[in-house]
Order: structure tokens, then sequence, then C-alpha cells
């Protein structure tokens, strides 16, 4: 199926689907000839999916049914995959997905390219998102650029989601840490210390032991041996691996080890299991060189497929005589592992010998086994670490480099205002840096995306991990967080908004070239502050009502546009993205001051501040007007001089005049009449 026809088929599908599983019609438009759909299963949510022969060849899921996403939007993300026999993806295609950069601005289809690297690569095989050097062994598949954070998190549910199916129905195909026998250590033992060391696993099982295991069955009291002998035993079985050196030379004859190695592969480990007693290790109708229906290997609650070695078994003169003895062939590519606890359980079936219509019930004898990993090569385990953390350690140097700028900033905003403000070409330098590095590089601009999808989370009771695969976005949200909670908005509005710098750097471009500014007068300016809290509002109840509806509307936001996505966009999105950058020639960060609702629901969290910190004066206000004057965000009261910290962005224009005998004039005026201001004035702050 070409790129078309799966775009195409993908917007038919957001249209027609909903939260439910998908329906067979549905699933059906993915199959393409001559696979065809098979039935779908009765003990998980997955389809099989058949060749043309009406032979299983794979399965059908939906990742929301496994491992459900939810995107950097936290809207929900759900895939569908496709999977053959031997754990390899064979197709994806996208059921739902809500994320802002694939909605538009980058569009879905590199989402869908990022999907079809999955298809031939093998889910044993570690996939990663990312460049090899920095996450370590496993196959690697490309991100997509400025969408980092949604394809590490789709690749997260593809891989939780395969995992989950393959333990049910592909055995030993999820990726695990396997150990081997270890074929270079060889120990003399006799048969009795063989037993002693555990070795070999024996199990003695008395008649009336086994009785105790139908104790309130049909089947109670039905083997009238059991009741005449309750003390005999009923088996004594020995159980042991005999792919380890030290086991098979001190129990087997030279010519069963050659057998057992012509015969067995890499791969496969050999499993002896001999006993005396009543107990049949096989039915009456068992077939050499098949699996046993009386015997079962279980590890990790997970049944291990073996099958009958079908091996002429010659023991060493000195072991003792066994009445039943078998080897079985057990290939780790299923699932297991020698070198960790297993249990061989032994089926004891009653039924009640009606050939036609028979009733029966079955218990297990489990003879538990406990390798000692002495013998074995066992590889180290690799640490399962969450995608989120791995996306954390892939941005280390990045995030130092802005904890460290932040926390430097945030040092002098606190101390030394009055100099951040008068190193003019340092304050143009941070915003260089803000722009750049923060925003375009770093892809760090906050936005409204993140507080509604926090909205969704609440409303919905979903999880909030979706914010931890954004680590640099993240870390300046805690810093713009506890800002809020000290002096207000201003930090981020002020200093760490990409937006915001472009929107600055267009006013000084307009004073370059004297363009007149249009002035807006403070009654009307009252007024037009309140459109950013109504455009606020709108959005967080669209957003719990018809959350898909709210991610249309946050593109009010232009942010994405021209910093996420560069101005790579329409026509239509760029247009209205530098249109508030150009009035910013003529009205001082027009966007921010007034129709931003992010400036707004940080201006909320700001009432929670615990600081008026900026400093000012007794005079300020009345009779002083400089300050009030001089603010371009129209943020400090004509009326008493002091900041409406709501609408303030931390500027520092009033620090710097406040400080100078040659702006303010209260200074102005105490310069005149020979009198030191620090020493004089009442300052209040």
């Amino acid at each position: 199926m070409n790129l078309i026809k799966r775009t195409i088929l993908l917007l038919f599908l957001l249209l027609t689907t909903s939260n439910s599983s998908l329906t067979r019609e549905q699933v059906q438009a993915f199959v393409m000839p001559p696979m065809e759909l098979g039935t779908k299963d009765e003990a998980i949510p997955i389809w099989h999916m058949l060749n043309s022969g009406g032979d299983l060849v794979g399965y059908i899921f939906e990742t929301n049914d496994f491992s459900p996403a939810f995107g950097f939007s936290n809207g929900e993300m759900n895939l569908l995959v496709t999977i053959d026999l031997e754990g390899n993806f064979t197709d994806l295609a996208i059921l739902e997905q809500s994320e802002p950069v694939f909605l538009e601005g980058l569009g879905v289809v590199p989402f869908i390219e990022f999907l079809s690297q999955y298809r031939g690569k093998s889910l044993a095989s570690n996939i990663k998102v990312g460049d090899a050097s920095a996450i370590g062994a496993g196959v690697q598949i490309d991100g997509v650029t400025k969408a980092t954070a949604s394809v590490i998190i789709a690749n997260d549910s593809i891989i939780a989601s395969a995992i989950k199916v393959a333990k049910e129905k592909l055995a030993g195909i999820a990726p695990k840490a396997v150990g081997y026998p270890n074929k270079e250590i060889y120990e003399k033992y006799s048969f009795k210390e063989l037993l002693e060391k555990g070795l070999i696993k024996n199990l003695k099982i008395k008649n009336s032991e086994v009785e105790k295991l139908f104790l309130g069955s049909l089947f109670e009291g039905s083997d009238e041996i059991a009741l005449e002998e309750p003390n005999e035993i009923y088996t004594d079985v020995y159980v042991a691996d005999l792919s380890v050196p030290t086991i098979a030379k001190n129990i087997l004859s030279e010519q069963t080890i050659k057998d057992i190695d012509h015969q067995l592969t890499d791969t496969e480990e050999a499993i002896i299991i001999f006993s005396n007693g009543r107990h049949n290790l096989v039915s009456e109708d068992f077939v050499r060189n098949s699996s046993p229906s009386l015997l079962e290997i279980v590890q990790d609650d997970f049944p291990i497929a073996m099958k009958d070695a079908d091996l002429d078994i010659t023991f060493k003169n000195e072991i003792p005589e066994f009445e039943q003895t078998m080897i079985f062939q057990i290939d780790t590519k299923f699932g297991f592992d020698p070198s960790s606890s297993w249990d061989m359980n032994l089926k004891v079936v009653r039924d009640d010998g009606n050939p036609l219509y028979p009733t029966f019930e079955i218990r297990d004898i489990k003879v538990p086994i406990t390798p000692d990993k002495k013998y074995f090569l066992v590889p180290e385990e690799k640490e399962n670490i969450p995608m989120w953390l791995m996306t954390w350690k892939n941005q280390a140097t990045n995030l130092f480099i802005v904890t460290t700028f932040l926390t430097i900033l945030f040092i002098f905003l606190y101390k030394y205002q009055y100099l951040l403000k008068k190193l003019e070409k340092k304050r143009f330098f941070i915003l260089i840096f803000t722009l750049f590095f923060i925003g375009w590089y770093g892809q760090g601009q906050l936005s409204m995306v993140t507080v509604l999808g926090f909205v969704k989370s609440l409303v919905n009771w979903q999880s909030l991990s979706f914010l931890l695969f954004d680590p640099f976005s993240l870390v300046i949200w805690f810093f713009v967080l506890i800002s809020l909670v000290i002096w207000g908005r201003g930090t981020f509005c002020g200093w760490l908004c990409p937006y915001g710098v472009l929107q600055e750097l267009s006013y000084q471009v307009g004073k370059f070239f004297k363009i007149k500014q249009i002035k807006i007068s403070d009654k009307l300016n009252k007024k037009l502050v309140y459109i950013k809290y109504f455009i606020l509002a709108i959005l967080v109840f669209v957003t719990i009502v018809s959350p898909a509806l709210g991610d249309i509307l946050v593109e009010v936001e232009p942010f994405k546009t021209s910093i996420t996505l560069q101005f790579d966009r329409s026509w239509g999105y760029v247009i209205y993205a530098l249109s508030w950058i150009i009035l910013s020639m003529f009205i001082f960060k027009a966007f921010c001051k007034y129709f931003c609702p992010l400036g707004a629901f940080l201006s909320l969290l700001g009432k929670l501040r615990i600081l008026d910190w900026l400093p000012r004066r007794k005079e300020c206000g009345n009779p002083c007007q400089t300050c009030n004057k001089s603010c371009d965000y129209n943020a400090i009261y004509r009326s008493n001089g002091q900041i409406n910290y709501s609408e303030c962005f931390q500027c520092l224009v009033c620090v710097d005049i406040h400080h100078d005998n040659n702006k303010c004039s209260i200074l102005k005026l105490q310069k005149k009449k020979g009198i030191k201001w620090k020493e004089s004035l009442d300052e209040v702050s």
C-alpha cells in the first residue's frame, strides 16, 4: 500500500473510528491480498492473519488494547500493528493520533514514514529511536525532527504492546537475556554428589500425597491402589539439564553424549527426566519425536515448547537403573532460559473411563529446578531503562546548558537586577540565546498545548507521563513555575519566550527605522488585556468538552509555526505568525500583552507570588511618572507608581530608571539640592 493510499485510509479511519476496538470490516481494510483476515482471538484482543491457504501467519492488534499511549497533547495515540509468527513487524498503521505537530505543520506523512521503518524488523532486536552511538545496543530507527517526543512515545507503545502479544502467542520472541551452559566447566561427581549439590533434582511423591491433590473433586478416592497403599511411592522422579557438562559426563555414556551433541543445535538444551514408580511420563498414545501431553516445562508462568529427542539412552555403569527415561530438546529461541529457575510439571490425570464422552481432571506434580549460575555463561542483564529516561540521558548536555543558564539568570534577576539591566548588550545576547538555543534548537517553546494536555489528564484521570518525554521543555517549565511563585509571570514572558523575543526584535527594528508607534491609552489598555483571559477560558472549556476542537483552536498561538516548525508550514499559518511579529513594530509585543492565552495562564498563577520585588519609592506615581511613561508594557499604575505584576514582563527598564540619577526625576531633583539619594530617599520594595 503506497503512502497516498495510507494517508487517505488514515483520514477515513480518523473520521469513522471511536475509542472502541475496530470492527472486522475496519481491520479488513488493512489486510492486503494474498493475506486474509482470520477470526478474533478468544483470549486476548488480537486478530489472526492467514495466508491464502488459510494457515496462521501472524497477528493484528491495536496498541490501545495493550499499552495505551497519550501523546504530547495528551490525546490518545492508537496504532494498528501486524507481526508474523517470528515476531517480525510486517506493517503498522495509524488509527488515531492528535499530536499537534502531526495534525498541522509537519502533517501526518512524516509519522507514516516513521512507522514504515518497523517493517521487517524483529521485536527481539530491541528497537530504539535515535542515534545508535547515543542509545546503545539494539536496532536504531530514525526519529522525526521537531517531533522527537511524539515518536518516542509511539515506539514505547508499539514495543510494549508487541511484547505483551508475544508473551501470549509467540514464546520467547520478546527481548531477553538468556544464559547458556559453560562448556569449559567439568567437575567429576558421583550420582549421589550430583543429587546433594542439586545438579540433579529428585522428587519422591507418595500415593497419599497424590490423593490429596484430588480432595473435593469428582475423582476423590477413585485411585484404589492409592487408598490401599497410601505410603507407597507414586513416583520417584529425577530431572536434569544434560547441556551442563558436569551433569552429562557424570551420568551418560560417551555414545549418548555424542548422539545428543549431534542432534541438538547451538540454541537447544537437552533435558533428561527419569523415574521409578506408578506414574507414566507419557501417555499410551504418545508418538516419539513429538511433544508429551503429560509433561510440561513452565518458566515465569509461561509454558515452554519441548519435544522428545527420540534418543537411545545409555547410563554409565555406576548409575542406578530406572523404569522410565526420556530426553527432551528445548530451543532457547522459544523463551527458555536454562540459567534461570523453571519447573517440570508432571500431569496426573484421572477420568471416568467413558470412551465417548470422558470426564477427567488434571493435577500437576511440580518439580522445581533452580540452576547453579556457576555452570552457566549468563550475559549481563541490561538495565530496563524507561524510554522517557533514555530521552533525558540523550539530552544531558543540552539540559546542563539550559539549567546553568536558567540558574544564572535567576540569580541575577533576584539579586542583581540593576546590573542585568545596565548591561544592555548582555540582555540582547540573552534574548538571542533564548531564540536560537531554547527555541529553534532545543524546541523549548512553552505552549498551551502542554497546559491543555494537563487539563485532559485531569478530566480523564490519565497519566502525566507524556510530560517526561520532553525533558528540555520540562526543565524550563520547572523554572518558570518556581519564578511564578516568587515574583510572577515576567521571567518567562520577558526572558524565556522565543516568540516573545521575535516580537521584541521586531520592535527594535521598528525603532531603528523610526516607525511611529501606535500609543494605546491606559483606558483602552485596561480593556484589551482581558482578551487573553477570554481566549484562555474558551480553550480550557473546549478542551474539556471537545478535545479535538481544542487541538485546532490552540493554533491561536503562533508558537508552533514560528518556533517549533520554523515557519516551514502552509502559508496561512505563516502569515498569521508573521502578522503579530510585524505588528510589534507598531504596538510593542501586542500578541503577548493582549492575545496570548499562555500569558493569561501564567498571570493567574502569578497571583500566588510571594514577593513584590521590583524597587519602588513613595514618590513613584505621585508625583513622578517617569517609569510609567517608559514602560512599554503599561504595567505601572499611574496613580501610585506600583507594578502590575500580572502584566509585568520584567524588562527592568523601571529598575534602570530607579537607580540612575540621570533618568529618575526624583533623583535628579535631589541631585540639584545636593542631597545623596541613598541617604535621603525612603525606598520601599
